[in-house]
């Protein structure tokens, strides 16, 4: 059983976007806070991802990540919240928070890509 609410026949597209980047397959519509728990750490992962390679989508993902997430198919209720936190010698990081009934916010997760090498 799906968790998710997708669009019945709806491809995600990539608006606007020439190489056709999708973060979803389908449309996606996450309901509610378990569901938001549940798989936007694997889509802003893929977000972050492509803003170490792609300028215009890391200042898009900077300036609005909610709005970019919708211009990819990917929609949130309206209690949730995403930041983007930079420092000077660290990588962004985005913060998810949901909006409480009394007005305070909730730290849902954060997620920031880090670079590690082995030998």
């Amino acid at each position: 059983m799906r968790s998710l609410n997708r669009f019945a026949g709806q491809r995600a597209q990539a608006h606007d976007a020439p190489d056709r980047f999708a973060l979803v397959r389908r449309a996606t519509t996450l309901q509610d806070i378990a569901r938001v728990e549940r798989h936007l750490p694997e889509i802003l992962g893929r977000a972050l991802a492509r803003s170490w390679i792609d300028r215009e989508f890391s200042a898009a993902l900077m300036s609005d990540p909610k709005a970019l997430l919708a211009r990819y198919d990917v929609f949130l209720p309206e209690s949730v919240r995403i930041g983007v936190e930079t420092s000077a010698t660290q990588r962004q990081r985005i913060v998810v928070h949901e909006t409480q009934p009394d007005g305070s916010l909730r730290r849902l997760m954060y997620l920031q890509l880090v670079m590690m090498a082995g030998k």
